[in-house]
């Protein structure tokens, strides 16, 4: 297995590097495919990005796909510890010796999907973490899932991503990109795209325009009580929703008459004042949540 140099795992607290938790099989042979090894060498864009992250001084980066460390240097002039989560053996190595002498950066070699957020948290003694990433292509959607699924722990998230996926995570109810993805993004936070970022800012350029979109967490919401869903139902909550968007061609009491019955969901439907023939996409979070608790 590739050593890895530069990880003070004995000072975070962190397993060394031999017995590290997470999959190191898994890690040594899945490669990312070429579709996803964009690397971001455009220095304007580079420098737009990170004036755009509300960074402060003393937070905790966690810097997902950091490939050549195009942002990972920009994120450790201005954060206290930056921590380099790459999957592919051989850039995590590189990473790891480019940066020898910055004592505020540590490299991981690990897939994002097996990552704990809340143990590299722990590590550093951080109550949450800044969360970027130059996410691949064709793994964006699971990653957003598994980071939102514990975003008590993530003070704030910022990522590049096809514009397409931006949209869709940024699309209000009546539209043609309101979905899951939608949805799930909204729940935890207030997602906004701040801006496109061309095939030509890459190496390779890519086939599509991607964006940048900011995630300002609703953690004091989750606090405060005012979450649309209770935390300990929100896997329930995110299941309905895909349920909700299976057929989008489909009207809402379509899509739930299978496991809820069709008496019943009109009932739910009627009793919240929304139209017995709405879809999915014409409902906001707090609506398909209304909705989530009737039934369920």
């Amino acid at each position: 297995m590739f050593a890895i140099p530069h990880i003070r795992h004995d000072s975070t607290g962190l397993a060394p590097a031999a017995a590290f938790t997470y999959p190191r099989i898994r890690l040594a042979t899945r490669r990312r495919p070429k579709l996803g090894q964009h690397f971001l060498t455009s220095d304007a864009y580079r420098r737009r990005i990170v004036e755009a992250l509300a960074l402060g001084p003393d937070d905790l980066v966690i810097e997902i796909g950091p490939g050549q460390g195009a942002m990972t240097g920009l994120l450790a002039e201005r954060a206290s510890q930056v921590v380099a989560v790459e999957l592919d053996p051989d850039l995590a190595g590189k990473l790891a010796r480019q940066f020898a002498d910055a004592l505020n950066v540590e490299v991981i070699t690990a897939d994002i999907l097996e990552v704990d957020v809340g143990k590299i948290c722990r590590a550093h003694g951080a109550a949450a973490a800044f969360v970027f990433g130059n996410l691949p292509y064709y793994i964006t959607s699971p990653i957003l899932h598994h980071l939102l699924e514990a975003p008590e722990r993530i003070r704030a998230l910022a990522c590049v991503v096809q514009l397409e996926v931006a949209e869709r995570i940024t699309a209000q109810p009546g539209t043609r990109d309101y979905g899951y993805l939608s949805v799930l993004a909204q729940l935890h936070s207030h997602p906004r795209l701040r801006f496109r970022i061309p095939p030509g800012a890459f190496s390779p350029p890519p086939a599509v325009v991607s964006a940048l979109v900011t995630f300002d967490m609703k953690s004091g919401d989750m606090l405060a009580g005012r979450a649309p869903v209770d935390e300990a139902r929100q896997g329930d909550f995110l299941a309905f929703v895909k349920a909700s968007f299976a057929q989008k061609r489909k009207t809402l009491a379509n899509n739930l008459a299978g496991k809820y019955g069709a008496d019943r969901v009109h009932g739910a439907l009627r009793s919240l004042g929304i139209r017995e023939n709405a879809r999915a996409e014409e409902l906001s979070v707090a609506e398909l949540s209304g909705l989530f608790r009737r039934l369920a």
